[in-house]
């Protein structure tokens, strides 16, 4: 077992994988930046070690200052959560140089899943249904329009080393495709410093569905269940939930095993999400693979009862699965809102600022992740998501209800958030019957305008 783990991030998740460590009798290192040296992860772990300006280039992003910090504090493991360099083949390959076991997938797992064309191209050898598609990258107009001539309009432009949604283009036609291509390389080159893009065929209304999967280095991996994620603004999840609904067995069963397909085929260790679309006929597509603990982890430790967090530690820490979770059964409904310190009233415009007041819900099967107090300054320099707020109950319904009731309950002035627009997306007669699908906010805003 690890005697100290450093944590190299910020936020909810930073918090989040600190508890999960005092819980393994495992040591903590937060590092920090000079914006974030209030934050409450910096004063719940054993030790906290700035690292850098409130940039994340020159903070969190800073690969020399994390395995120096890591050096200092005499750690022997470095947990990424999610974003930064979560997902950096790059990082785990300099951490194994060091000694500092990553916990991540090994950097030849990372980079072979993080080349989101190459990905696809090794899901499609081992028979895992894949969106039709450029076979590779596509590096100037003409050849985007003779690979959207065969596939067939609509289409969609992404970055092979995108997520979160940059660098991504929905082309209806050929004559928007030029402007399309343009905006995604740029979008992409900004966000990941590689402008590489791939195309593939457009799916009518699908639903982004994903498996959460758990793997150990005795050649054991689990699936635990799956998640809807089809609410999202511009490609960004706002609510999640456990389990996907309208999802039948058959398709749910074939998701699962390609799932394992998928993550035996890239010898996976620790704790990893499956990425699918499925379209109006439950035909399901591979979308990507993350090779992190997902923001919206959360939802599925509800239904499954477990701590992922500290199984992905265990992982890592050489344990095997235990048998026990094998046999999960999943329990009752899940749902979590993400609580972003945005104005939906203003195009969703940021609202970095001083918390005056806060205060979070309570009761039976309501649960809250954040970092943040009243008082609190939300940086302008990081994501918005300043709390996570998620709910259990024996049913949807009344998982619904219960979200709805701790919305209302919660208190956050100085700053602006998104709670009334989720509570809109809660109240909705589609949201409520389960009809959505990822172009459900597009309609939903359209319609309330």
């Amino acid at each position: 077992m690890f005697d100290k783990i450093l944590v190299a991030n910020r936020g909810e998740i930073a918090l989040r994988i600190i508890r999960a460590c005092r819980e393994l009798n495992i040591q903590t290192v937060a590092v920090y930046s000079k914006a974030d040296e209030l934050s409450l992860h910096t004063k719940f772990a054993d030790e906290a070690i700035c690292i850098g300006p409130p940039e994340s280039s020159k903070s969190y992003l800073n690969i020399p200052a994390l395995i120096a910090a890591a050096e200092l504090t005499n750690t022997d493991a470095i947990h990424p959560g999610y974003g930064f360099l979560s997902e950096s083949s790059k990082f785990s390959k300099i951490c194994a140089e060091n000694n500092i076991e990553f916990i991540g997938p090994p950097p030849e797992t990372i980079e072979a899943m993080g080349n989101k064309s190459k990905a696809k191209e090794s899901m499609r050898a081992t028979g895992i249904p894949v969106i039709y598609g450029s076979e590779g990258l596509i590096d100037t107009i003409s050849s985007a329009k003779l690979e959207a001539q065969q596939v067939g309009y609509p289409v969609i432009l992404k970055a092979s080393a995108g997520g979160g949604g940059k660098g991504m283009r929905l082309v209806e036609n050929e004559q928007d495709l030029d402007h399309a291509f343009n905006m995604a390389m740029s979008e992409a080159e900004m966000s990941f410093n590689n402008g590489d893009l791939y195309l593939e065929k457009y799916i009518q209304r699908p639903r982004h569905i994903e498996v959460q999967i758990l793997a150990d280095n005795h050649g054991n991996i689990i699936t635990l269940g799956e998640r809807e994620c089809s609410i999202q603004r511009r490609h960004q999840k706002l609510i999640e939930e456990s389990p996907a609904i309208g999802l039948n067995e058959s398709t749910r069963k074939a998701m699962y095993d390609s799932a394992i397909i998928g993550a035996k085929s890239t010898n996976y260790i620790g704790a990893g999400t499956v990425e699918f679309l499925v379209d109006i006929d439950n035909n399901y597509y591979f979308m990507e693979m993350n090779t992190r603990i997902q923001v919206e982890h959360p939802v599925t430790e509800m239904v499954i009862g477990a701590d992922l967090i500290k199984h992905q530690i265990l992982c890592h820490a050489g344990l095997p699965i235990p048998s026990w979770m094998n046999n999960i059964k999943i329990r009752g409904h899940s749902i979590e809102c993400r609580i972003n310190a945005e104005d939906p009233d203003n195009n969703f415009r940021p609202s970095p600022g001083q918390i005056t007041s806060f205060h979070m819900p309570g009761g039976m099967g309501i649960r809250v992740d954040t970092h943040v107090y009243s008082g609190y300054y939300v940086p302008p320099n990081y994501d918005s998501m300043v709390a996570k707020l998620i709910v259990h109950a024996p049913s949807r319904s009344e998982a619904i209800n219960r979200m709805i009731g701790a919305l209302d309950e919660c208190v956050i002035e100085g700053i602006k958030t998104i709670i009334p627009f989720q509570k809109q997306i809660l109240l909705h007669n589609d949201f409520q019957s389960g009809n959505i699908d990822t172009g459900f906010l597009n309609n939903f805003i359209y319609k309330e305008e």
